[in-house]
């Protein structure tokens, strides 16, 4: 007897068959059934988690990694190793991407590359005619943004983007109640993301073995201005703007995505932010401790909406990682996943103006989700779900939880952000031009400080 998963796919696949093209019908069935999968970047996010999440579900759904392109020859034979620990016998390994898509025999590729790299590796690989994973942020500026967001539209290419929350159990079980209305409407939002880790995002064991002649530094450094080759610059990226922005491309982006879901909104309306460097003075650009407000709400509707507070630091962990959603009658608490009557409106404040007192039931989110619509992976971890959605996606050719879109509002909240940062300037953002506004004059997010 087959189990509940063999059974499920099995139905999947017969349905969706049923109603695709024959050429989506071809990747189905028959002899070319298995998907071939190579890796952009054999990086730490790739090796500590990507891959473990794609091996869980590449026997059940026929996927297999049988590719790595990188330009740093250290990583390259490190991904070749990786390969033939997972059964490899002569992984296909490329210098770069060209390389890679000039082949035949890779249908997809997951993109675990520096930051700023992502929507440009997403955008080639679209191009190519490849579906791919492409992890977080999308894109931290809206040209990149703009330009994924584009390839996709116009290819019919499955990308997923890597903010995995959205195939997360627990929160699709949030989503789902926040939808039918017994919460209430939401009034504020608090998010921390703290961590004292004087390590994080540093590499100073490989910045000692990166050499110029061993990688592609005008590869490296794609639409970005060119400088004169670093290796921290290279390896410590999430350091130093303009490669990433730190705390808002690492962090944010993943928290911020879960208001825009939850809520229907794309974007914020407004974006103010203060911080600094304040305790890791070791040649960082971006800020080692990070405060954003954001307004939210209708756009055409300033009288409707709530603030999203958000808060990080790498110098102290207290409070660790944080999302908590309030309405009159309560909050939701995504870290210990219920629904309480934590700062409701008690009985004597609301008699006192005439009014009903207005308590939410305490309950785990899951008795509060009516249904459960999260898909069951065998598996709790987020970026697992997330992987197991899009490889469905790519058999089924529906669109992923984390699609485009939703990474392309991401990169809004982003872009809107860096300036913000860079400017200490409230930013709204202008819906004509699709860039963000400081002082009234649209500006690029890709402003240098």
């Amino acid at each position: 007897m087959p189990d509940r998963r063999q059974f499920l796919h099995a139905a999947g696949m017969t349905a969706a068959a049923a109603t695709l093209p024959a050429r989506s019908y071809a990747r189905i069935l028959g002899a070319n059934d298995r998907v071939r999968v190579g890796i952009v970047g054999f990086s730490d996010r790739c090796r500590g988690s990507l891959i473990p999440a794609f091996q869980k579900h590449a026997t059940d759904l026929n996927f297999e990694l049988v590719a790595v392109s990188d330009i740093w020859s250290l990583r390259r034979e490190a991904g070749s190793a990786a390969l033939q620990k997972l059964g490899q016998s002569a992984p296909i390994v490329c210098r770069n991407n060209d390389e890679l898509y000039a082949r035949k025999d890779v249908d997809a590729v997951l993109v675990a590359t520096a930051d700023f790299q992502h929507a440009q590796h997403g955008v080639e690989a679209v191009r190519a005619g490849r579906d791919a994973y492409v992890e977080k942020p999308m894109a931290n500026t809206m040209d990149d943004a703009r330009a994924l967001l584009k390839a996709v539209k116009d290819t019919g290419k499955i990308v997923q983007i890597g903010t995995q929350r959205r195939s997360a159990r627990n929160y699709q079980q949030a989503h789902e109640y926040l939808k039918s209305g017994k919460f209430g409407d939401i009034v504020a939002v608090e998010m921390t993301w703290n961590v004292n880790q004087p390590g994080r995002w540093r590499r100073p064991g490989l910045v000692g073995k990166l050499r110029q002649e061993d990688t592609d530094w005008n590869r490296y450094l794609l639409n970005r201005p060119k400088e004169a080759f670093d290796p921290r610059k290279y390896l410590e990226f999430r350091l130093f703007w303009p490669y990433s922005s730190g705390i808002p491309d690492q962090w944010l982006v993943h928290q911020i995505d879960t208001v825009h879901w939850f809520t229907g909104y794309p974007r914020p309306r407004s974006v103010v932010a203060n911080g600094g460097i304040y305790l890791w003075q070791d040649g960082r650009r971006n800020w080692d401790t990070f405060t954003g407000v954001y307004d939210y709400g209708p756009l055409d509707d300033p009288k409707k909406g709530f603030q999203v507070i958000y808060s990080s630091r790498m110098t102290n962990a207290a409070g660790d990682v944080k999302e908590y959603y309030y309405s009159n009658g309560g909050m939701l608490d995504l870290d210990k996943n219920t629904v309480t009557d934590t700062g409701g409106m008690r009985e004597n404040h609301a008699k006192a103006m005439g009014l009903q007192a207005n308590l939410l039931p305490s309950m785990s989110i899951a008795e509060a989700a009516a249904t459960t619509t999260a898909a069951d992976t065998g598996a709790d971890d987020a970026t697992s779900a997330n992987m197991w959605n899009w490889m469905e996606c790519v058999r089924s050719r529906k669109t992923p939880n984390a699609s485009v879109d939703a990474g392309y509002s991401h990169s809004v909240a982003l872009c809107m952000t860096i300036a913000a940062i860079q400017t200490g300037q409230r930013v709204t953002f202008d819906d004509a031009t699709q860039d963000v506004v400081i002082g009234g004059q649209g500006v690029s997010s890709a402003a240098r400080r």
